[in-house]
């Protein structure tokens, strides 16, 4: 048996890190995704009738560094007695390399947070440690490989040995290695997904404060990083304070981009200003934001993120989100589930997303439920400003695949009083529809001749629409903001008439 390992001094001050959502309702109750679940029997770390991605949050251990965690600490301290009891070592889905990453570092901040581990959950702790560094993801890569990088770092700096410094050298490696990758030049995480990013922020700002606190000195990378990272941020953010909901991504994973600022300052990062520009190109990750002092549009020109690793892709390109007077207005329809199922793969699709479809195909082909066969490409961007209004064009080839090789071409063109979208499909098709997914609270009125209408905000703002060059009709679908949830809300569906379409919204 291997000698038991030293813990680690702790030298300088661990700064309160973001907070979870709270997931333990009670001594082990837990909700997590929308569903509650009760913990009765050990085999329930791994039931068969409960989904895999709940099961993963299970053995996170997220709770014990949630809001108002210290009033729950009798329960967490029972709740990882239980698992080391319940979860021998090597069996089930907590010693998969993820949740294994995001248990130990978990376990790790909770004792800097002022708890203790009894040496049962310390010996069990090593445990982890040896077992994910056999298994690091390099196969997956992405976040993936550095939820495991970021677990050796918390190992290495909370234990202390040859072993220990094994560890933290080679998860700083990974990170040093993998950033320049992983971390376009305008701070976007090249999985394109604003979800994603606020996890891998966090994961720099966690790494930056440990090191700290156990009295190194960050590398230089990591604090350059985070700061591209969050001026990133706060360019997707909409007025409403939350990200936008491009690929998969949902709120109430990361934490929201207000908690994640708030943590940076705390660790003495610059705050982003906010954005006054009319418009702002992240040229390296491929989205625009478009504003004036009623409106803000987020458009994705983006490539579906990297070639070797679009298990997070989503076939949306030139779709875009709308926010109206502070409120969302036009919405990606969001993630609620991953899996293998058929909403899963809806979900990916383009039919639920701001953009044409041709023919009834996806413009990437989406399939599984993380594969991506032929994907979109963007091209021809071009931004421009004349005559008071501001003006975003761009193409893509996804449909390069069909007889003839269409093209979808969109333009938006932005003033003080309106947002235009003009979409023009080049070679043959059958059938262009072009759809515009409305948030919940969003009334819709369409009139007779089906080619205008009006929006009502939950404010009482009052926004006109209409169609040239199609048709118009609202139809049921369907909202995704959050894993589990599924609220019904509506959609502007136009179809073209010939090549071209336009939809106007008009406002003041």
């Amino acid at each position: 048996m291997r000698p038991a390992l030293a813990l680690r001094g702790v030298s300088g001050q661990w700064i309160a890190p973001a907070e979870k959502n709270p997931s333990l309702i009670e001594p082990f109750r837990f909700c997590f995704l929308g569903k509650e679940q009760v913990l009765e029997r050990s085999s329930d770390w791994n039931h068969s009738g409960w989904e895999k991605i709940w099961l993963y949050n299970l053995h996170y251990f997220d709770d014990l560094n949630a809001e108002g965690s210290s009033k729950r600490k009798e329960w967490h301290a029972e709740l990882i007695e239980r698992w080391i009891e319940d979860n021998p070592p090597g069996f089930g889905n907590g010693w998969e390399p993820y949740p294994t990453s995001l248990r130990i570092v978990n376990w790790v901040k909770w004792v800097l947070a002022g708890n203790d581990l009894t040496t049962k959950a310390v010996e069990s702790l090593a445990v982890q440690m040896r077992l994910l560094e056999k298994r690091i993801e390099y196969h997956l890569l992405g976040n993936h490989l550095l939820a495991n990088a970021k677990a050796l770092v918390f190992a290495g700096l909370f234990f202390r040995g040859e072993e220990a410094t094994r560890w933290l050298k080679k998860g700083i490696q990974i990170f040093l290695s993998q950033l320049p990758e992983q971390v376009l030049p305008d701070g976007g995480h090249f999985e394109r997904s604003p979800m994603y990013h606020g996890i891998i922020l966090e994961d720099l700002l966690d790494l930056i404060n440990i090191q700290k606190a156990y009295g190194q000195e960050p590398a230089k990378l990591l604090n350059a990083t985070a700061q591209r990272m969050l001026v990133w941020l706060r360019v997707m953010t909409h007025p409403d304070g939350e990200i936008a909901l491009f690929n998969d991504a949902a709120f109430g994973i990361a934490p929201i981009p207000s908690t994640l600022f708030d943590y940076a300052q705390r660790l003495g990062h610059r705050l982003p200003e906010q954005v006054n520009e009319t418009l702002t190109n992240l040229e390296a990750s491929g989205y625009i934001r478009m504003q004036t002092k009623i409106a803000v549009a987020l458009l994705d020109v983006a490539p579906i993120g990297p070639d070797y690793l679009p298990g997070h892709a989503h076939a949306d390109t030139l779709s875009f989100e709308l926010s109206l007077f502070g409120q969302r207005v036009i919405v990606d329809s969001g993630t609620s589930c991953y899996g293998d199922s058929p909403e899963r793969l809806r979900q990916r699709g383009s039919v639920a997303h701001n953009t044409v479809m041709i023919d009834g195909l996806d413009s990437s082909e989406v399939w599984s439920g993380f594969r991506v066969a032929r994907r979109a490409r963007p091209f021809g961007l071009k931004v421009g400003t004349t005559k008071g209004a501001t003006s975003v064009r761009c193409s893509h080839d996804g449909y390069w695949r069909l007889l003839g090789r269409p093209t979808h071409r969109r333009e938006w063109v932005f003033d003080e009083k309106r947002i235009t979208i003009k979409d023009c499909v080049d070679g043959p098709f059958t059938k262009a529809i072009e759809r515009l997914h409305l948030h919940p609270n969003v009334s819709v009125h369409i009139e007779d001749d089906a080619l205008k209408g009006s929006l009502v905000l939950q404010n009482g703002q009052h926004v006109c629409w209409q169609v040239e060059g199609g048709s118009a009709e609202v139809v049921d679908t369907t909202y995704h903001p959050e894993f589990g949830l599924s609220i019904p809300n509506k959609c502007i569906e136009v179809i073209f008439a010939g090549s071209e379409s336009k939809v106007i919204f008009s406002w003041g």
